[in-house]
């Protein structure tokens, strides 16, 4: 036993010769006059007084202690009986990790404020730690009882009642240990769990000025699959116990003798009518007694009940299949469909599966799915040499091998490829289509998508992941009118973030744990990799969000996981597509991720096919500085915010702050630089989404932000701050992202409309021009007619010669509903916004209040004599789900704005604008 408690896992050899030439981060501690200096002092912890564990009953056990190996091992604990010495040991915060838990317990400080994360030790990464629980019981003998887990970090042992049952190996496999025979049914029952760090932690880079970004993770890499952004990478620091610990959930599960394993729901629609779905059901069973089981097992839906009966011999696990051909109450009629965001509800539908043995329930699980098909346009050479444009669905295509070959691949121009059709699949079953192109187009339930969001570099930097915490990020995304969430490295992979894409319609692009090819480190332990996508597949596959299957970020999968892992994905689910590069195989390079000065660049370089990363800075507002920086580093701009993403050597930091400097003018204080750079924020995300619109289906077919969720406080590539407040960047991706849209391009000046609904619209645009003092000075109206799914361009509308900043706006009505108004400042040929700060302190009127299905809508006056320039609403509950921000409001101007919330009464409403402070309406 002693020999089980101090042994340590040695790491495995490393291909020093393949990976020699690899980022491996920083091989000995930074210099000191490198490291990021403060004026605010890091704070100083309060120790907590730690309480007594409870005695958890059957069910979630979440009642935990935690304490060092080093003490541990000092108070020679019997694994048998409860802690001896518990003044030595921390309230454990389980889900969670262990930084998590000795944060809350007030070891440690806050390492999101300021520069605390500096303070706290990185020897956290090096330790291996124990959890300890216990729990009674009281069930009946013939009864089998299982502890499971849901997920560790990095590597775990498990002890029941001094009795060894188990290890668990990688942060996304699940523990299910049978502790039948080694539970107590008349006393307390000693659960311990020794969590082993990652062999390779690696060494952070901080960030300051004079340091800069610094390398993108490290050695942890090698590691994979764990969390490999928690070495540190350029928009979240060092995490200093790389995020280990149990942070998942954890319980003590009841079930009789034969169980039910890892049920798939597979959906299928006859495309293009979705008037009727298949529904198959797929289950393994298994069988834990000596003594052969018949068995029945039943799926029951709301108005289905199918049944179907197997003798089970002693161990042996079988697969039982619904087959809609065989059970025909599995063919729909009429079916509730999930779609993504903004192209219709997400109807989620409910399936229980029971297994029947000896006239009792042996076991059961409900699962929840949504009807849905994906299917998808690309393109591939095919077998016979020649390059086609195809589309297919996965769930159609009967073949004993996955449909692609990336380690096959063509370049098709500017480093675009695209993979081989494998030799065995029945091409007759792929669509080939005509002009060929070589970028990904997705489409749900028979529909084109254009996907639009951002990318997850990781939920939370500590990995405090439960629905309340998540739940506001995806209202907002779904209020910006995204319908696509790149999980970046499978940072975020849990059960939550799975259900509240589901819930929110966000499709999923799930990417698993290995980063950039010829940078990053690939993963040494590749069986346990592959462990770990095989649980992962399983766990999470009847989640309708997810929509794409990725290997890495930016690179193809090394040998030895590429085929394996495909094949895994083919057999094991078979429903989605397997890309496999983030950046090259049928999509655009990624990219870029600095500040562009001139946002019409967007149109002209960057906009085209499927990008799945392009990003820039976007500071949050003052109130959220406050909030995570001392008052000491609030303004000028220091070290405190460089630690915090504001990278000094290569985003284009400068220019940024040009663009702040030479448009508004030179801020005078924190505050003066929140309402101007704003504006900048907000032009520079609008821009990135119309650009992409200006080339829908022009072989534009998706857009994904680097990035649109913080991981923790930042000043960088967010479309909303780390504590849901909403500025600039949420606004002008809004605005772009609207369902039905008009905008005017920044390179060529057209005007165009974009429809993404499902019936044509037949309006005018009004467009009109309008001086810094409220005159129009010129208006023109534009017919309309735009296709269901389509866009139009029109002619660039001459505008009059103005040497002072002027207002394009641009109203698109049909039938005197307002679908879209869109307004663009120009300079005029003064070249800067300056007269901004000589427009007169204005005010606003509330003027109309009306209670609506989702919230409330209130009508707002100007009631001052100058333009309110960026204007935005704010409430003191967050988020706050508001329909626009950033608005221009004329003198005398109404505008209804729509606020989601829960809410019996309206909310205090607050306002403020460039020209107008904090009022409350």
């Amino acid at each position: 036993m002693k020999g089980l408690l101090i042994g340590l896992l040695l790491p495995l050899s490393l291909d020093v010769s393949a990976q020699s030439r690899l980022n491996f981060g920083h091989t000995s501690p930074q210099q000191d006059s490198l490291m990021p200096r403060s004026k605010g002092k890091i704070d100083q912890p309060k120790l907590l007084s730690t309480n007594k564990v409870s005695i958890s009953k059957i069910g979630v056990l979440d009642q935990w202690l935690l304490t060092e190996d080093s003490v541990f091992l000092a108070q020679g604990t019997l694994l048998t009986e409860p802690v001896k010495e518990i003044s030595a040991w921390y309230n454990a915060v389980v889900p969670g990790t262990v930084l998590t838990s000795l944060v809350k317990q007030g070891k440690y400080p806050d390492p999101y404020m300021g520069l605390n994360n500096m303070s706290i030790p990185e020897s956290l990464a090096r330790k291996h730690s124990w959890y300890h629980t216990s729990f009674e019981v009281d069930a009946k003998p013939e009864k089998k009882l299982w502890l499971e887990f849901d997920g560790i970090n990095y590597k775990a042992e498990v002890w029941l009642n001094g009795k060894y049952i188990g290890a668990m190996n990688g942060a996304f496999v699940r523990g299910r240990f049978d502790i039948s025979s080694v539970v107590h049914h008349a006393k307390p029952n000693q659960v311990y769990v020794k969590i082993h760090p990652p062999h390779n932690p690696g060494i952070p880079h901080e960030q300051s000025y004079k340091a800069g970004m610094g390398p993108n993770g490290g050695q942890l890499c090698l590691d994979g699959p764990t969390f490999i952004s928690s070495e540190g990478w350029d928009w979240v620091p060092g995490i200093r116990d790389r995020n280990i610990g149990i942070w998942q959930p954890v319980r003590i599960v009841v079930e009789g003798l034969v169980s039910i394993q890892d049920p798939q729901i597979i959906t299928d629609l006859p495309l293009p009518d979705t008037t009727k779905a298949s529904i198959t059901i797929k289950t393994k069973v298994m069988n834990h007694a000596t003594v052969a089981k018949p068995t029945e097992v039943v799926a029951k839906f709301s108005h289905v009940d199918v049944k179907q009966s197997v003798i089970l011999q002693p161990g042996e696990t079988k697969e039982i299949i619904f087959d809609p051909t065989t059970y025909p109450a599995l063919q729909w009629d009429k079916p509730a469909l999930w779609w993504p965001n903004g192209y219709g509800a997400q109807a989620l539908h409910h399936v229980t599966l029971q297994v029947l043995t000896d006239h009792d329930i042996s076991d059961q699980q409900q699962v929840r799915f949504g009807i849905r098909e994906y299917s998808y346009e690309l393109a591939a050479t095919f077998p016979d040499g020649r390059d086609n444009r195809f589309e297919y669905s996965p769930t159609n295509v009967k073949s004993s091998v996955p449909l692609l070959d990336n380690t096959k691949r063509k370049d098709v121009g500017d480093r675009i490829f695209i993979p081989s059709i494998r030799p065995g699949v029945p091409v007759g079953q792929l669509k080939k289509m005509e002009n060929f192109q070589p970028f990904l187009v997705m489409k749900v339930n028979g529909v084109r998508v254009f996907s639009k969001g951002g990318n997850w570099g990781m939920d939370d930097g500590m990995k405090q992941v439960n629905r309340e915490k998540l739940e506001p990020a995806f209202q907002l995304h779904k209020a910006a009118h995204f319908n696509m969430i790149r999980n970046w490295t499978g940072e975020s992979t849990e059960e939550v973030f799975y259900e509240l894409a589901d819930e929110y319609g966000m499709m999923i692009w799930n990417d698993f744990w290995i980063s950039t090819e010829g940078y990053n480190l690939n993963p040494n332990d590749q069986p346990l990799w592959l462990a770990n996508s095989l649980e992962t597949i399983r766990r999470f596959r009847n989640h309708p969000s997810i929509a794409i299957w990725c290997p890495r970020n930016e690179g193809y999968a090394p040998v030895g996981i590429e085929d394996e892992l495909a094949m895994q994905l083919w057999k094991e689910d078979g429903t989605r597509h397997y890309i496999g590069n983030s950046r090259e195989i049928n999509l655009r390079q990624s990219g870029g991720w600095h500040y562009v000065e001139n946002p019409s660049e967007y149109f002209t370089k960057y906009a085209e096919g499927f990008s799945t990363e392009i990003g820039t800075f976007s500071a949050p507002l003052a109130k959220t500085i406050r909030k995570f920086l001392k008052p000491e580093d609030w303004w000028p701009i220091n070290d405190a915010w460089h630690y915090h993403d504001l990278h000094s050597n290569n985003q284009n930091l400068p220019g940024y702050l040009k663009a702040v400097d030479s448009l508004y003018g030179r801020p005078k204080d924190l505050d003066d630089f929140s309402r101007k750079v704003q504006l900048v924020n907000y032009d520079a995300h609008r821009a990135i989404f119309e650009a992409w619109n200006n080339k829908l289906w022009k072989n534009g077919s998706g857009v994904l932000l680097w990035m649109t969720h913080p991981a923790w406080p930042s000043f960088i590539w967010q479309t909303y701050s780390w504590d849901y407040e909403t500025f600039g960047s949420f606004y002008g991706s809004q605005k772009a992202n609207e369902p039905i849209h008009v905008q005017s391009n920044l390179h060529d000046g057209k005007i165009v409309v974009v429809n993404h609904s499902a019936s044509s619209v037949n309006a005018n645009i009004i467009v009109e021009q309008i001086d810094i003092k409220g005159k129009i000075i010129h208006t023109t109206t534009l017919p309309v007619s735009v296709s269901a799914n389509g866009s139009i361009h029109l002619d660039a509308v001459k505008l009059v010669e103005s040497d002072q900043p002027f207002l394009l706006r641009l109203k698109l009505i049909s039938a005197k509903y307002l679908l879209s108004q869109n307004d663009y400042w120009k300079t005029g040929s003064s070249g800067h916004f300056h007269a901004f700060e000589s427009l007169a302190t204005s005010t606003l009127k509330m003027v109309y209040v009306q209670k609506t299905r989702q919230g409330f809508a209130f009508e707002v006056r100007n009631t001052g004599k100058a333009p309110l320039v960026g204007l935005r609403f704010f409430t003191d509950r967050l988020p706050a789900l508001f329909s626009e921000g950033y608005i221009t409001l004329m003198p005398g101007e109404v505008r209804r704005v729509e606020l989601q919330s829960d809410e019996m009464s309206m909310p205090v409403i607050n306002a403020e604008a460039f020209n107008l402070l904090n009022q409350r309406l």
